[in-house]
């Protein structure tokens, strides 16, 4: 699982400051997550293809997530784009959409297929083979979700020396990866387990975008691989992370510490602090494994 940091800062643009976004590369498939102004040429900058992007995720409709949206869609359409698009985000997400390809005539020849939100509990909202998307609840001015990745049903690793031993045909190599059982050339039924190891541990990867502090996504995001959590203020400014419903670094350390991930992602820094390293320096004060989001930053989980 790769996760680039497209942009990690809040509000407004800024020289060498981009708005929310980031690309996740799960078993070779690639999500958008948010989609602030200045997203497409984020992308352009860290090579990533635009052709591969067939499902976005809003977290919400304040401007610094999705103004972006806009301009990448037609950018696609300038591209002679043919595949689907699939755009999941807050219910009004379409008709925003739609009323400015309509207003410019900018329409697209590819399908834009929107799955608008509206549940205040975590759902299911994507499954593929190998990945499954939840959203997560959050506590902000408007209606916003993060978004939960897990890997589901990882392929075993095949054992060539026992296949070539047990004398099975290498044809049998996806069914053998699904975990069935396989006939060899000699009619005999042999047992998956011999012929293939445990596959990797599937990993999980949770996006929380603005939200006051608020413990009841902790079992929504309990025991995740990585979280990304925002953190808007440090605790100087904590009486504006009330009346905004943004958090603290401290804040998120103490909710990765409460779901057990191992590794806290802080982002969503407010522009008015001119060093980030004292959002780890606080978010330590209640969790240890702390990483600071960057602009193009790139994680492996």
């Amino acid at each position: 699982m790769k996760i680039t940091i497209i942009g990690c800062y809040s509000a407004m643009p800024k020289i060498g400051n981009n708005l929310s976004s980031q690309v996740i590369e799960i078993q070779n498939e690639i999500f958008l997550i948010d989609c602030g102004e200045g997203t497409q040429v984020g992308l352009r900058k860290n090579k990533v293809k635009f052709s591969r992007i067939k499902h976005i995720f809003i977290s919400h409709l304040h401007g610094d997530h999705y103004f972006g949206l806009i301009g990448l869609i037609c950018t696609f359409s300038l591209l002679n784009r043919s595949a689907d698009l699939n755009i999941y985000g807050p219910t009004g997400i379409k008709d925003l959409i739609i009323n400015q390809i309509k207003a410019s005539s900018s329409w697209t020849k590819y399908r834009l297929i929107f799955h608008e939100l509206c549940s205040e509990k975590s759902e299911s909202i994507f499954i593929s083979d190998y990945i499954q998307v939840f959203t997560i609840p959050l506590s902000h001015r408007i209606y916003t979700n993060g978004f939960l990745f897990k890997e589901i049903n990882l392929p075993r690793k095949i054992n060539i020396d026992a296949v070539h031993d047990s004398n099975v045909s290498i044809a049998y190599s996806n069914k053998l990866k699904q975990g069935f059982d396989v006939v060899n050339e000699n009619g005999i039924l042999i047992n998956n387990h011999l012929l293939t190891f445990e596959g990797f541990s599937p990993k999980s990867y949770a996006y929380c975008s603005d939200t006051e502090y608020h413990e009841s996504i902790v079992k929504v995001i309990s025991n995740c691989d990585a979280l990304y959590h925002e953190s808007t203020f440090l605790e100087k400014h904590k009486v504006l992370s009330k009346t905004t419903k943004h958090s603290t670094a401290k804040q998120a350390g103490k909710i990765a510490r409460l779901a057990n991930v191992n590794l806290l992602i802080l982002g969503h820094y407010s522009s008015r602090y001119d060093n980030i390293n004292d959002f780890k320096t606080e978010a330590e004060t209640e969790f240890n494994n702390v990483l600071l989001s960057e602009d193009n930053k790139i994680i492996e989980i």
